[in-house]
C-alpha cells in the first residue's frame, strides 16, 4: 500500500477520570491510547487516508497496549520503534463540566522523549506528499533535534510539512524555551493548526491578526480552532487557495474534547490532499472535530468518513 502521509511523535497513555472535577477528587482513571500525532495518525486512517506513524514505545505493559492498538488501526509498524530502556509516558486528564481538559503528566525520560535522527531515510520523504509534527516532541533531546532534521528534510523533499504547537506549559521552563522550539519548527512548516492560547507570546488579539503573525514566519496556511465558534483558515499566495474565511461549526453535545484538536487537524490534511477548496476544507475539518467530541476518549471517538459527511450534511 503507497502511503501519502507520515505523522512523527508521541504515543502515550491518557488516564480518563471517572468524573468531572480536580484530580485529588478523583476515584478512579480509565486507560486509553493517546498523544497528539499518534491521534492524528489513527484519525487519518478512519478518514481513509493511512499513514505511516514514526513513534518510539517503550517495551513495557503499556507500550505492549498501545503497540496492539496501533496496529489494530491498520497503521504500519515501519516506523514504530519499541525502547527496552524506557517507559511508557502518562498524562493524567482533568475534565470540568464543559468537558474542556487540563493535562498532568508523567513523562521523564520516556520512550517518546528518545526518538532519534535520521530514522526516517530520506528515500522514504521522496516518495511522500505530507509530513505533520507536533511541539510536544520539542520539549526533549533527542526528540526535538530529530522532530526538526525530520521537518527540514521533509521541506526540501518537497513535502508538504504541517505543524501543531500542541502547547502544555508543564512540560516546558517557561515561555521563552517554549516560544524559541516553536518559532523554529515554524521555519519549516508550511501548515499549521493552533489556537490562541498556544500562541500567546505573538502577542496579538484576534485570530486574524495571529494567522497573519504566524505566516509571517513562513507557514503558507493557517488553521486556528476557535472551540464553540468553530474556526479560521488564513492562506497566503504559495497555497493552494488564499484569504481568509471562518466556518462557524457545528452544534453537538461534547462528552470530551480530548483529541478534537487531532480530529480538526486530520480533517484538514484530507481535505486539502483531496484538493477541496479553502470553505469546504474548513468544513470538514470542523464536522471531523466536532463529531470526535461526542463520545469519551480521543482516539475512540474518532469518526470514520462516512460520519464526518454526515456531520457536513447538517450545514
Amino acid at each position: 500500500m503507497a502511503h501519502r502521509v507520515l505523522v512523527a511523535g508521541e504515543t502515550l497513555i491518557d488516564m480518563l477520570p471517572d468524573r468531572p472535577g480536580s484530580l485529588a477528587d478523583v476515584g478512579a482513571f480509565e486507560r486509553r491510547a493517546g498523544g497528539a500525532p499518534a491521534n492524528v495518525a489513527v484519525a487519518l486512517a478512519r478518514l481513509d487516508e493511512t499513514p505511516l506513524l514514526w513513534t518510539r514505545l517503550a517495551a513495557d505493559p503499556f507500550g505492549d497496549f498501545l503497540a496492539e492498538r496501533l496496529a489494530s488501526e491498520g497503521l504500519p509498524d515501519r516506523f514504530v520503534e519499541r525502547d527496552p530502556d524506557a517507559r511508557t509516558a502518562l498524562a493524567f486528564v482533568a475534565h470540568d463540566d464543559d468537558a474542556d481538559r487540563r493535562f498532568t503528566f508523567y513523562r521523564d525520560g520516556t520512550a517518546d522523549t528518545r526518538i532519534r535522527p535520521g530514522t526516517v531515510p530520506d528515500a522514504v520523504l521522496d516518495d511522500l506528499d505530507w509530513v505533520h509534527v507536533g511541539g510536544v516532541a520539542l520539549t526533549d533531546e533527542p526528540a526535538r533535534s530529530a522532530t526538526l532534521d525530520l521537518a527540514e528534510r521533509a521541506r526540501d523533499a518537497g513535502c508538504t510539512v504541517s505543524f501543531d504547537p500542541n502547547a502544555r506549559p508543564e512540560l516546558w521552563d517557561g515561555t521563552a524555551e517554549y516560544a524559541a522550539a516553536v518559532n523554529e519548527a515554524l521555519a519549516y512548516a508550511h501548515v499549521v493548526k493552533t489556537d490562541p492560547d498556544e500562541l500567546a507570546f505573538l502577542d496579538v488579539d484576534a485570530p486574524e491578526e495571529l494567522a497573519r503573525a504566524v505566516r509571517k514566519r513562513g507557514p503558507h496556511t493557517v488553521f486556528v480552532t476557535l472551540g464553540d465558534d468553530g474556526a479560521l483558515a488564513s492562506s497566503g499566495a504559495n497555497a493552494p487557495w488564499s484569504g481568509e474565511t471562518r466556518h462557524s461549526g457545528f452544534e453537538v453535545v461534547s462528552v470530551d474534547t480530548t483529541g478534537a484538536g487531532d480530529a480538526f487537524l486530520a480533517g484538514a490534511i484530507t481535505a486539502m490532499l483531496d484538493e477541496r477548496n479553502r470553505d469546504e476544507t474548513l468544513a470538514f475539518a470542523n464536522a471531523v472535530a466536532a463529531t470526535a467530541t461526542t463520545e469519551a476518549g480521543a482516539m475512540e471517538a474518532l469518526p470514520e468518513r462516512e460520519a464526518a459527511e454526515r456531520m457536513l450534511e447538517r450545514t
